[in-house]
């Protein structure tokens, strides 16, 4: 409104110089034409007036708190317009009006966020904590430290021939698909030596898993120092709700987004494109910068359980 008030003010002392309005107020031409008109055919309105009274405005975010309609999974712009209109008694309203309304209260309906806090008693905490202090720990050879966890990829292949990138045009790729099966992967990681190992498997039952132990150990270490590492395996498990602190969940993040984010169409291929990335990977000693200890897990959990009780 002030910024609508200078342009009228401007507008009458300087004979309807525009540019120069626009270059001391910092707005567009448009906006100085808008005022002006509106100005001489509405009379002195300066901008619009609210749309909706308090109590319309309460009865709104009253809605948007409430649970959706029958049939539907979360409140849209749309939902929340006609409900308020039929709640009303038919009183006109627009979306950009519930949009405003909504953004000045910060509702945002259609959106959720994941918690966990009722999980973090006690054990919760400690079992984070132990987990951290083992990241801490100064590398050892005689002790390595694997993070490992597994992930999922869906097999598809192109109905139709995929067309190539040309200069100025991308590439393009039909949206329709054939499902070809799925594909566990195992992914073992040891941010020490920026060393990881993606191990294909058809399932991911306790044998699977089983024999990633066996081939890991066989595999990085002589037969000898392998045997006497399979007697003293440690497993340390994270909470939980709480697979953030595998620091294998990052490299498998990274898998995804440079090697796996395509279509794959059959296991061999994704056997083979999975073995240059690791190989890649692991002749660059590809580390992760994990920064996250015991003090910052503290300080987290303080803060999200403050910010949890005061939400209740």
């Amino acid at each position: 409104m002030i910024k609508r008030a200078n342009i009228l003010l401007m507008a009458d002392r300087r004979q309807n110089d525009e540019e120069q309005i626009a270059e001391l107020l910092s707005v567009a031409s448009s906006t100085i034409y808008r005022t002006k008109r509106d100005f001489v055919e509405e009379g002195k309105r300066l901008g619009q007036p609210r749309k909706l009274d308090a109590n319309r405005e309460a009865l709104l975010v009253s809605i948007a708190c409430s649970k959706p309609l029958e049939g539907r999974c979360q409140w849209t712009l749309s939902l929340l317009t006609d409900e308020l209109i039929a709640l009303t008694e038919g009183q006109a309203v627009s979306k950009e009006t519930v949009r405003r309304r909504l953004k000045d209260t910060a509702l945002k309906p259609w959106q959720k966020k994941m918690w966990c806090i009722s999980s973090m008693n006690a054990g919760y905490v400690a079992q984070m904590e132990h987990v951290l202090d083992i990241y801490a720990e100064a590398p050892d050879s005689k002790r390595p430290v694997i993070n490992f966890d597994e992930a999922m990829k869906q097999l598809v292949s192109d109905v139709n021939e995929p067309l190539p990138v040309k200069p100025g045009q991308q590439a393009k790729v039909d949206y329709e698909y054939k499902r070809a099966g799925m594909a566990n992967i195992f992914m073992f990681f040891d941010h020490h030596r920026g060393w990881r190992k993606a191990k294909v498997t058809q399932y991911k039952k306790s044998a699977d898993f089983a024999e990633c132990m066996r081939d890991w150990v066989y595999k990085a270490f002589p037969p000898e120092e392998a045997r006497r590492i399979l007697r003293r395996l440690e497993f340390n498990y994270t909470p939980k709700h709480a697979s953030w602190l595998n620091m294998v969940e990052i490299e498998i993040g990274n898998m995804n987004q440079q090697c796996l984010n395509r279509r794959m169409e059959d296991r061999a291929f994704l056997i083979s494109e999975l073995a240059a990335w690791e190989s890649q990977q692991n002749q660059k000693k590809a580390m992760i910068n994990w920064m996250f200890n015991v003090h910052g897990a503290r300080t987290k959990l303080t803060r999200a359980y403050d910010k949890l009780i005061g939400q209740n």
